[in-house]
């Protein structure tokens, strides 16, 4: 099993390059699918980032209001802190079940948003950055996600530097392009995470004793 980290600024488009490498073959497990499984009504992670941020960022019907609850904490370290103390474990523990589920001879792609801010780059053999300009992300967020200007620089400005996440790549894929070159670099990529697999398997089968 190969095990990529894939990771990007908000609006960098790591989204769009997650479904192509499913595309290629991955098997893809995807953070922030999780991080809202996690924290469903009535689990118990739900319960915990209740206690500690008030019923009031809860929606009427009982589920986490997650623009809500993104408009305090994105904006003050110390309560993003807080609440990534509580989801982030919870997080990690589902994604190491997924990853056990999968063949050995697969190519695991985890979609994480916070892997530079986390110091999660040790626990991959690739990791893989999705890079786009600030003007592209700010773009993105306004345009196509509706945010405001305001929010979504508040946004940017709580994750780490671009240049922090393309310190601790492997591979770096520019989204500032058409999607049909977004399209052959992820095939590009995808031809190189599958020769390392590759090769690692091949070096352990020849290490194993006979």
């Amino acid at each position: 099993m190969l095990k990529v980290g894939l990771t990007g600024g908000i609006g960098a488009g790591k989204s769009e390059v997650s479904r192509l490498l499913v595309e290629c073959g991955a098997v893809l497990i995807d953070a922030d699918r999780i991080a809202r499984e996690v924290v469903a009504p009535g689990t118990p992670g739900l319960a915990a980032v209740v206690d500690a941020f008030g019923e009031e960022i809860l929606a009427e019907d009982g589920s986490l209001d997650r623009p809500r609850l993104g408009a305090v904490v994105f904006a003050d370290p110390d309560r993003l802190a807080a609440l990534n103390a509580i989801v982030h474990p919870l997080v990690g523990a589902r994604s190491r079940e997924l990853e056990q589920a999968a063949s050995d001879d697969a190519v695991v792609v985890h979609d994480v948003p916070l892997l530079t801010e986390n110091g999660l780059a040790p626990l991959y053999d690739v990791v893989v950055v999705v890079d786009a300009s600030p003007k592209t992300q700010l773009d993105r967020l306004v345009r196509l996600r509706g945010m405001t200007e305001e929010d979504a620089r508040a946004r940017m400005a709580a994750q780490a530097t671009r240049d922090a996440r393309r310190e601790i790549a492997d591979i770096v894929i520019d989204n500032d392009v058409p999607l049909e070159r977004l399209r052959q670099r992820v095939r590009e990529v995808w031809a190189q995470l599958e020769r390392t697999a590759h090769e690692r398997r091949a070096g352990a089968r020849t290490s194993r004793p006979e």
